[in-house]
């Protein structure tokens, strides 16, 4: 069953105003994996269930940090599991502000870094390996199970693959939907260097007539019981069958209501991905666009980024505020996931 929905911003707000705030603890740890070179970085966001001492977490010169208790104990309860996959060009710790919220709500979220595809070190040829991505996941979610002092306080019956943008994809094909890459190359021969997925990879010398085999390949992982894919690329490259055949239920998440990007546009308009999922739902958050999902930006961000070229993720519309649109989007997510 699909239920469309333009989520209100006066009672997401109110929704979130009404939430407690109460005491959030992150931890640092390596996860050794057998597909990666070497080790990828992680970390648990929780409720703290006593305080040791404040940190920032994810702060620099263009986005604002995050504090929370560094290595504080949980609580001595089971918790729902929600892994989180960042987008291209992001980090475990661009995705602070949406753990710590999701946290407050009483989730534990684990985060991870995805060698190839985070900061400093996104490669186009390596994005499109998306199979690898989805493996970082799955063993990330091994690590916690297999720990004595996290295990025991995952509610294993409550595990949530979520993604934002690549992130999205990669959530997607843990809930088993399969990519076509012919359908993908049509897709960026057709829209060009006006998409701007294409000409990111474009300008990386990605051959789109021979997408490697991670494009296309079966990345599912049944353990994950609830899918959030916010912003999803590569919805064009979708498999009708395969997507068809996803049972669990997937929340999609849109940025804003005008879809100017093309490759996050899931309604029939565009990908058509929403009405291919047998149980999903649709949430727009309003007056927000696919940067909202980035971190709160400093006051000397935009000059920054101008200095140096960068695109102008720290440009929000006159009127809006980045803030709020975090706000709808925990809300949203949070009630989805019955948090």
């Amino acid at each position: 069953m699909k239920t469309t929905l333009l989520a209100s911003s006066i009672a997401l707000i109110s929704a979130c105003a009404a939430y407690a705030d109460p005491d959030i603890g992150f931890d640092r740890f390596d996860i050794q994996v057998e597909h990666r070179s070497g080790p990828i970085a992680a970390g648990v966001w929780a409720p703290a269930a006593h305080r040791t001492y404040k940190g920032p977490i994810g702060g620099n010169a263009i986005f604002e940090p995050v504090d929370a208790y560094i290595g504080a104990a949980l609580p001595d309860e089971k918790m729902p599991l929600i892994v989180v996959s960042h987008g291209s060009g992001s980090s475990m710790d661009g995705t602070a502000w949406l753990a710590a919220g999701l946290a407050e709500q009483g989730a534990m979220v684990l985060v991870l870094n995805h060698p190839g595809t985070t900061s400093g070190d996104s490669s186009p040829r390596r994005t499109v390996r998306l199979s690898e991505r989805a493996a970082d996941l799955s063993a990330a979610l091994d690590h916690v199970l297999d720990d004595p002092y996290f295990s025991k306080r995952i509610d294993t019956d409550q595990v949530t693959a979520l993604g934002f943008s690549l992130g999205g994809s990669t959530v997607l094909g843990i809930a088993g939907l399969r990519l076509d890459p012919e359908a993908y190359r049509d897709y960026c021969n057709q829209f060009g260097e006006a998409a701007q997925d294409c000409l990111f990879l474009m300008r990386g010398g990605v051959d789109f007539d021979a997408l490697p085999a991670e494009f296309s390949a079966d990345m599912s992982d049944p353990r994950f019981t609830n899918i959030v894919a916010v912003d999803p690329g590569f919805t064009y490259a979708a498999t009708p069958d395969s997507a068809a055949a996803i049972q669990r239920p997937v929340q999609v998440v849109s940025l804003g209501e005008d879809f100017p990007w093309f490759a996050t546009d899931v309604r029939a308009e565009g990908s058509g991905l929403i009405n291919m999922l047998p149980h999903a739902e649709h949430a727009i958050i309003p007056n927000a666009y696919h940067f909202s999902f980035l971190p709160i930006c400093t006051e000397i961000a935009p000059q920054l980024l101008i200095e140096e070229g960068e695109d102008a993720i720290c440009d929000d519309p006159n009127g809006w505020d980045r803030a709020v649109a975090h706000d709808a989007s925990i809300a949203a997510i949070a009630r989805f996931l019955d948090l």
